[in-house]
């Protein structure tokens, strides 16, 4: 097992702690950055997908497993970037302008969202968030002179500096490049005061309040930190569909999100990255389900959703730390092995004092 000989405090906020981490960080960018050299367009554009839902998935996991604010309209931020970077590129605005204008839109959304849903918790809140979801999908709908309505709306080609990024494999370094600076940022905001805030909220909001910390601003910034990366994901997204339309970001994209970081494993940025893996992996295996499946069954139009729930339900009461929990108890095998215990990883009925109080 290594041990971590820290000689400095500067070590404990590194990003990465151990070494073992450096090499497997290393080699994944090293095999990303060279994909575009063994892959075809279909899984190089596959693999831009999933690097978008990599954004999306680290923009929910900010608000919902870093301070611990349910939301079941998180599409609705996937909406609101895709159609605010679209039509200010229509409109002549530049890539590198448009980007960030539609990060800061988004998030501004995402402060007002939070300043109302500040004093909500639990089942309120992600009554408020889907209610949200519904009313931005139907304004969406409805403003036929700015979106097309339920027409759609055409998404302009990628053009950055007077360079069209037409071919798939330019895309995909557009895609990697954002993807590895939300990463980056993300870890970085997690060593923050800010990021700190998040955590102390979603563990105990009584005991943060008693700490001095600003229980609603901490959940506006949340709300607006997370609405703006989501909303950078949804730029991404726009130029992979090439044609918007309302019902691409309803309840089912919303659910989506929410299963990718609950299977992924709540509280870590890993647990985004394995959730966008695993949903990306998802519709195939249901294309198989419904060849195995009886027609009856097969052809019915709930069975997504249904199966959806079905794992999230599955990963709640069986794998509470998902995919990426998994992953930390396999490594800790190896790295005790042979004198890994099976205990080392049982969830103690532990609690703060103050969360008696509720």
């Amino acid at each position: 097992m290594q041990v971590i000989f820290k000689t400095s405090y500067n070590q404990d906020i590194n990003i990465l702690s151990k070494t073992g981490q450096y090499i497997r960080v290393t080699l994944l960018v090293l095999a990303m950055l060279t994909a575009p050299l063994y892959l075809d367009v279909y899984y190089l554009s596959e693999l831009g997908m999933l690097l978008v839902y990599v954004v999306a998935g680290v923009g929910l996991m900010i608000l919902t497993g870093f301070t611990g604010q349910v939301s079941f309209g998180h599409a609705a931020f996937l909406g609101i970037g895709a159609y605010c970077h679209s039509i200010l590129m229509s409109m002549g605005v530049p890539f590198f302008v448009s980007l960030p204008a539609t990060a800061l839109f988004s998030g501004l959304v995402g402060m007002l969202l939070g300043r109302s849903a500040s004093k909500m918790h639990g089942f309120y809140l992600a009554v408020a968030t889907l209610a949200f979801l519904i009313i931005v999908e139907t304004l969406i709908g409805e403003w036929t002179d700015v979106t097309g309505g339920y027409a759609g709306f055409s998404v302009p080609e990628l053009e950055i500096f007077g360079f069209y990024f037409v071919e798939m494999w330019q895309q995909y370094y557009v895609d990697l490049g954002v993807t590895l600076f939300v990463l980056w940022g993300t870890a970085n905001l997690l060593r923050s005061p800010s990021g700190r805030a998040f955590l102390a909220v979603r563990d105990s909001e009584l005991s943060a309040r008693s700490l001095g910390v600003n229980i609603e601003w901490v959940k506006i910034q949340s709300f607006g930190i997370s609405a703006a990366v989501t909303g950078v994901a949804g730029v991404l997204l726009a130029h992979h569909l090439l044609y918007l339309s309302p019902e691409t970001f309803g309840v089912l994209e919303s659910l989506k999100l929410l299963l990718m970081i609950v299977v992924g494993g709540l509280g870590s940025i890993l647990g985004a990255v394995f959730g966008a893996i695993f949903v990306s992996l998802l519709p195939v295996a249901l294309s198989i389900l419904r060849d195995v499946l009886p027609d009856e069954i097969s052809q019915q139009a709930g069975l997504e959703p249904m199966l959806f729930g079905f794992i999230i339900v599955i990963f709640v009461v069986f794998e509470p730390d998902g995919i990426s929990g998994r992953w930390r108890k396999l490594l800790h095998f190896f790295e005790t092995f042979p004198y890994y215990r099976k205990a080392s990883f049982v969830r103690q009925k532990s609690y703060l004092k103050t969360e008696r109080m509720r």
